[in-house]
């Protein structure tokens, strides 16, 4: 279900704006199943982003695609 009044457009400037920030990320994998990073948006794609995960114990980044966020299923909060 879509939620807000965003277009996709919209999702890619905010996102692009905000790439190299920290970011908080919560991912919602369904099943009441989510998953929660602190990061770093790293690359901005024309699909896709991908947020580098900051933990001491693993390197790894996460990719997201734009509809994802548009469709609730992504929450990004700025830091």
């Amino acid at each position: 279900m879509r939620r807000g009044i965003y277009d996709l457009t919209t999702v890619k400037d905010r996102i692009n704006a905000i790439k190299g920030k920290d970011v908080d990320i919560t991912i919602n994998r369904g099943r009441k199943k989510l998953d929660r990073y602190m990061g770093v948006i790293d690359n901005v794609y024309p699909s896709v982003f991908t947020v580098k995960i900051l933990d001491s114990m693993l390197i790894k980044s996460v990719t997201c695609s734009y509809c994802d966020v548009l469709c609730g299923d992504v929450l990004i909060e700025e830091k």
